[in-house]
């Protein structure tokens, strides 16, 4: 064993007659253990909350979204379509169009959103197949059917084989110039879904790509909904189909769709490691005091040591491994006390949400091994940087002055 790493765990460990200075280096290795842990769980509960909104809304929506303008040309929309068939990556894709209609039945009107997709893609590109609560989403050919959400359904009091009049700005426009009445598609539901989430639930309704463009007037579509191998490359897929095609479509990944969503979890996610990060600054502060007055309480030994011929650099890193053997205790104690707490909520459910109230039984928790691994290093960086200043005013010590010190 070097001598300097003696001599710092013997320093760290003082007996009597520094035991003021143990105890404050005991509370410093306490404040990185609670602060390490707080920084664990909350990281792993705001992962939780990440995964089960990004599950959510992955499961209605795409990995990736093509939509073309509405001067897009029917070659480019061919061409489009023809690239992803080619594509190994590409596990599942549908032709959409969609818009916003009138919904009007027996009780109430409301203004939703319709969205048609292949019938035989639907399953592939969209989770509304795996949420039906009541019926099914199996569409006729050449019939008018429609699946709806379950709030949506409980709002317009209707049920399966129920008939809905749908209004849209296609079957409105005659009425406009006076020549003609408001044009009623008549759609009959086949299927309600549940896919606890409010938005989708009370806002949007499924159909068939051919109904959806006898709805809106449209003889062509409006995009692709794309679902890849994996969600995670999204991101370059979007980089490699504006490559191929450019400006003239418009791509957007599932990041994209809920940009303001995910932005404002990001900032509540950063907001608090900065706040929970405190604690550990807190304890750094503790750690460079007890550091100080270990310095001077050890001046004398400190003038031997030099006398004897330690160098300026083996004082330095005597006490610079002081505040290493901190942040490492510390953030080893934080690191199992983080992770035992996140297990018990996994397997024990010690924080639980009311379930008439939420959708999920208990607090979610996700645990990844980057915080796991980021979260200890801060907080040693830390504690280092901490060590810095009392290390270098130890090394500065004349031999002379600090053995005459009394």
């Amino acid at each position: 064993m070097k001598y300097t790493f003696y001599i710092a765990k013997r320093y760290l460990l003082a007996k009597k007659e520094a035991g003021f200075i143990t105890v404050i280096s005991l509370i410093s290795i306490l404040g990185v253990t609670v602060g390490v842990a707080a920084l664990i769980v909350v990281l792993s509960v705001f992962n939780g909350f990440n995964g089960l909104v990004t599950d959510i809304l992955v499961g209605f929506d795409p990995h990736v979204r093509i939509q073309f303008p509405a001067s897009a040309d029917t070659t480019v929309i061919r061409a489009v379509g023809e690239y992803l068939d080619s594509l190994n990556e590409v596990v599942g894709q549908s032709a959409f169009v969609s818009g916003k209609g009138m919904m009007i039945s027996r009780k109430t009107t409301k203004v939703i959103f319709i969205r048609g997709l292949e019938t035989q893609a639907l399953p592939s590109v969209s989770g509304v197949t795996q949420s039906m609560i009541i019926g099914n989403a199996a569409f006729s050919e050449n019939t008018s059917e429609i699946v709806i959400g379950y709030s949506l359904a409980d709002k317009l009091g209707i049920g399966i084989d129920d008939t809905l009049f749908i209004v849209t700005s296609a079957g409105v426009q005659n009425a406009l110039t006076g020549m003609a009445l408001p044009q009623l598609f008549p759609l009959r539901v086949i299927g309600i879904y549940e896919a606890k989430n409010k938005e989708y639930d009370g806002m949007y309704a499924f159909t068939t790509l051919e109904t959806a463009q006898q709805l809106f007037a449209s003889g062509t579509v409006h995009g692709y909904d794309i679902r890849l191998i994996s969600i995670d490359v999204s991101e370059s897929f979007v980089l490699e189909i504006k490559q191929k095609f450019g400006e003239s479509i418009i791509v957007q990944s599932w990041f994209d769709l809920h940009k303001d969503l995910y932005s404002v979890m990001q900032v509540e996610r950063w907001s608090a490691f900065i706040i929970l990060a405190l604690i550990i600054a807190v304890a750094s502060f503790n750690l460079l005091g007890s550091l100080t007055m270990t310095v001077i309480e050890k001046t004398r030994d400190i003038g031997i040591l030099k006398a004897m011929g330690a160098t300026q650099s083996d004082i330095m890193t005597i006490f610079r491994l002081e505040g290493i053997l901190v942040g490492i205790i510390g953030s080893l104690l934080g690191l199992g006390l983080g992770a035992l707490i996140c297990w018990m909520q996994v397997e024990f459910q010690l924080f639980a949400l009311d379930s008439n109230v939420y959708i999920i039984p208990a607090i979610p928790i996700e645990m990844r091994l980057m915080d796991m691994i980021l979260v200890p290093l801060s907080a040693l960086l830390l504690c280092s940087l901490a060590a810095y200043y009392p290390s270098k005013r130890a090394a500065l010590l004349q031999p002379s002055d600090a053995v005459r010190w009394e």
